[in-house]
């Protein structure tokens, strides 16, 4: 019998629910509770009462009614708001949860799922030994995706069950965060802290790290392609709408798995969500560099990025050719050999530059006055209800706008017109087999954008004026640090374009044992045999033969960077004032509005202009205002308006990134630009 003073006048019962996995003891327990006893006291009691001896550290009450955690231990009943109705259930904060990476593996690892996911992906890229975390983000599958696979046959289910890479004794499996050292915070070799031996000049892992040698070797390498048939049942988005659907499922940054209703041993998406790869370096980041890779080369296969036919070929001839059989064989898996390092840093001395964007330190240097570029190119402009006219005219291009002028002799007076590139999408028109150079141009006007075409005659008139036009369009002239490595990136991908028959490399396709169906996109599977498919990709192949593996797979990476579509994430949105639906284009240093229909641009906004943003929780609307009083407001359709603030919020943070800082990241802040005032 308990006694009415007991009771007293403020205490309540309040029932608990344990996550345990002992049958003999019941999972629900009745507390009696005041609301003035903290959260941990409310543990104490509840763990006395339960009368079971184990670790209950990484033990937390989640709270069901509401969707969230009580971490707070401090905290009282009263203060966390909980009443005699809640129903509370203590269960651990690190469950497992299955990871589909870029390269399409399945990880299986404990994860925090009570920490936010900015933390959370923290943690699971130190298990994994990839650098800048901050890159990647959690992505749940497009449902469509997920109907298509149900179609397919069960017994699927099974291979992917064997294929799962289980990670499970992680450093996070006991509540504690990765390991620090998983990677080095300064560009030296570094020791394992256990042994005491060196730890391998291109990757490193440690003795308690589940990411063994032969784990490492499946995250860091390329593997045998998939079969045509699998690539066939894949989803791939045929329209601006089915590529909305892709970028709809990031998870919130801000928030943990477990409040957005993620359950243990779900599957989720690792994938790089912004496109800013900062300081790749080879010697430390073969995974990432890999990754990165993987998702580039899935993105291509199914045309989630659109890309040329002689793009397309070069894409081929670097996987079929290069990646895969270099990462079959036994030398590109000796993680050890030095010589292969050296060889692959003194590859990559120029590539790195091109990649980080320059080195201001030995490119053009003292610069005083700001070069110009003057030439003879010829005019391109579209006409809607006749043919586009062509003609040649004396360009000059100076700061970030470029005139043109009748004729050479004519230059010192007034042009006949003064085009102004910063803002303007520029878009590549080339095709190196047919002696075509041109440059699209998409001018900001007033009531959308103007179209112009230029005309170079070869190669590297066209890597300047090019490089000059996209240095411009970023409000940055041919005086910066980056215009050099520009132009060096435009002209290595032209030379990978630029490939002739050899007789001698093609004579026989039928002797070649390659399956072209696996390294081109479906689309050019329909249009061509497969003997012919063969014969181009050896063609394009010649190109590329001499590369080491780490080479290959960065100028894939760099050639996917220079598609006009590359790093932009679509979303479907109504702006303020107009009846029908547009797209969104987010992309690291501009937003892009294009028509649905026609897939067209519109407008273009530049992240260097605008001043602030801000949503109206309540009725779902970014409103974004830009320098000259130019100002925005859009409701989202295709996902919740929360991942386009974030998408934004989450590249000014990136932007602030310098190699001069270590690599610890100054979470608040990014919290602060991304996770809105909900």
């Amino acid at each position: 019998m308990i006694s009415s003073s007991e009771y007293g006048s403020h205490s309540w019962e309040l029932v608990v629910t344990v996550d345990h996995q002992h049958e003999e003891v019941p999972k629900e327990f009745l507390l009696r509770v005041t609301g003035d006893l903290h959260i941990g006291g409310l543990m104490l009691k509840l763990v006395e009462q339960i009368e079971i001896s184990q670790d209950w550290s990484d033990y937390a009450f989640w709270w069901e009614q509401k969707k969230c955690w009580l971490l707070k231990t401090h905290w009282t009943l009263d203060k966390c708001g909980v009443q005699a109705d809640a129903k509370l259930f203590f269960t651990t904060q690190h469950k497992m949860l299955r990871l589909r990476l870029p390269n399409m593996k399945t990880v299986r690892l404990k994860v925090s799922f009570s920490s936010m996911v900015f933390r959370a992906v923290s943690d699971i890229c130190k298990i994994l030994n990839i650098r800048r975390s901050e890159e990647l983000s959690l992505l749940k599958q497009p449902e469509d995706t997920l109907k298509k696979k149900k179609k397919k046959d069960k017994n699927s289910k099974e291979t992917v069950t064997e294929d799962i890479l289980n990670l499970c004794n992680s450093p996070v499996s006991s509540g504690l965060s990765g390991s620090p050292g998983l990677y080095s915070k300064t560009m030296t070799p570094i020791y394992d802290p256990v042994s005491g031996t060196p730890a391998s000049s291109t990757i490193t892992w440690f003795s308690d790290s589940p990411l063994t040698e032969q784990n490492c070797s499946i995250l860091a390498f390329s593997h045998p392609n998939c079969s045509p048939e699998t690539l066939a049942e894949m989803y791939q988005p045929r329209t601006l709408a089915d590529k909305a659907k892709l970028n709809a499922g990031w998870l919130d940054s801000s928030r943990s798995l477990m409040e957005q209703g993620i359950l243990e041993d779900d599957q989720l998406l690792l994938r790089f969500k912004y496109y800013t790869f900062f300081d790749l370096n080879p010697k430390y980041d073969a995974v990432r560099i890999n990754q990165i890779y993987e998702q580039a080369r899935w993105a291509i296969l199914l045309e989630e990025i659109d890309c040329t036919e002689e793009e397309m070929l070069i894409f081929a001839a670097l996987q079929a050719y290069h990646v895969s059989k270099l990462s079959l064989s036994s030398e590109a898996q000796d993680f050890t050999c030095e010589s292969e390092v050296d060889e692959v840093e003194a590859a990559l001395s120029n590539l790195e530059v091109t990649l980080e964007g320059g080195n201001s330190s030995n490119i053009l240097e003292d610069i005083t006055d700001i070069p110009k570029l003057a030439d003879n190119l010829r005019l391109v402009r579209p006409r809607k209800l006749s043919l586009k006219t062509i003609k040649p005219y004396w360009f000059v291009f100076k700061d970030t706008s470029v005139s043109y002028f009748k004729n050479k002799e004519s230059a010192l007076g007034e042009p006949i017109e003064k085009l102004n590139l910063k803002g303007c999408e520029v878009v590549p028109d080339v095709n190196v087999a047919a002696k075509k150079f041109g440059i699209k141009l998409l001018i900001p006007v007033a009531d959308g954008m103007n179209e112009v075409y230029l005309r170079c005659d070869e190669e590297n008139q066209y890597a300047r004026w090019m490089a000059a036009c996209v240095l411009a369009s970023k409000g940055k002239t041919m005086a910066d640090s980056s215009y050099q490595p520009e132009v060096h990136k435009i002209l290595s991908f032209l030379k990978m374009k630029n490939w002739t028959m050899s007789p001698q490399a093609v004579s026989d396709p039928e002797s070649i044992d390659m399956k072209p169906e696996c390294f081109v996109s479906p689309r050019y599977t329909k249009k061509y045999k497969s003997k012919q498919l063969v014969a181009r990709i050896l063609e394009a192949h010649q190109n590329v033969s001499q590369m080491t593996l780490v080479e290959a797979k960065l100028r894939f990476i760099q050639a996917w960077q220079s598609l006009p579509e590359f790093g932009l994430s679509y979303y479907i949105v109504r702006f303020k004032g107009i009846k029908k639906d547009d797209v969104l284009g987010v992309s690291y240093n501009r937003l892009i509005r294009i028509d649905i229909a026609t897939g067209d641009p519109i407008t273009t906004w530049r992240f260097s202009n605008m001043k602030q943003w801000n949503v109206n929780w309540e009725i779902r609307q970014v409103a974004i205002e830009f320098d000259q009083n130019v100002s925005i407001a859009f409701t989202c359709r295709s996902a919740d308006c929360k991942i386009i603030h974030e998408y934004i919020g989450g590249y000014i943070f990136l932007s602030t990134r310098s190699k001069d800082q270590n690599e610890t990241l100054d979470e608040d802040l990014f919290h602060k630009l991304t996770g809105g005032q909900e």
